[in-house]
């Protein structure tokens, strides 16, 4: 029960939304790390605790990811989707028992590339906002990939590391009977979320006004050492999966 509440409170959203959102000294960006470095301890703790908890401990999670997903439908802003994401996940990484520390690692080595975007936007347009720049399509290569690539391993696509963790806990879970609604739920947050975002950000019309910048030579190397270890976590996902 105490390591349930524990795992909880690193990875589900209620405690940020209480001390840290209503801080007006604290930004995004800072909650943003200060998330993910627990979701991280609470990935390392799940190593060595088990992760056993009631049911009532997934139905409150569970309810605070569907809060979780309404307020991520309001914000455009990179750095609060980033650990939005976290928060809606949050019920998956107590059902997901064993299997959960990979899932949960697998969606923050996502985050991790959806951080540097944010961070790119904020250094080149002033905001980590995906609408602060008009008619912006991010018609620059390098970047469009890689936020098609992390949206879309957020969004659960197979054969992103994320979906076949998940299907691997489906195929093996005896109790998805029980939480149909939360997986199927939870499933749909994540995919109508990263679309959403998607389709803002990266296929809207030119903007002629707009001076695109591309990605320096070290961001690239950043994006590309984020999805190097994507690949890696697929490659592991699928082996798990086919056992």
């Amino acid at each position: 029960m105490i390591s349930g509440i524990l795992l909880f409170v690193l990875a589900a959203g209620f405690p940020y939304y209480i001390f840290l959102e209503k801080n007006k000294r604290i930004g995004s960006k800072t909650i943003f790390l200060v998330s993910g470095f627990l979701l991280l301890c609470a990935i390392v703790l799940s190593f060595f605790i088990a992760n056993e908890h009631p049911t009532s401990l997934v139905v409150i999670s569970f309810l605070s990811a569907l809060y979780t997903i309404y307020k991520a439908t309001k914000t455009t802003n990179f750095y609060k989707l980033g650990y939005y994401f976290i928060f809606i996940n949050a019920p998956f990484f107590m059902l997901f028992e064993d299997k959960g520390a990979f899932y949960s690692l697998s969606l923050l080595v996502s985050l991790v590339g959806i951080y540097f975007i944010g961070r790119f936007y904020e250094k080149n347009y002033g905001s980590a906002n995906y609408l602060a720049v008009r008619g912006v399509t991010l018609a620059t290569p390098y970047l469009s990939i890689y936020i098609t690539v992390y949206l879309l391993c957020i969004a659960l696509y197979p054969p992103f590391p994320n979906s076949l963790f998940f299907l691997n806990y489906l195929f093996s879970s005896e109790s998805f009977g029980l939480w149909s609604i939360v997986v199927i739920t939870l499933f749909a947050g994540n995919f109508f979320l990263a679309m959403r975002v998607m389709e803002k950000s990266l296929f809207g019309k030119p903007n002629t006004h707009i001076h695109y910048v591309d990605l320096t030579f070290k961001e690239k190397l950043l994006h590309l050492s984020v999805v190097i270890v994507l690949l890696g976590l697929s490659i592991y996902g699928l082996k798990e999966l086919l056992l």
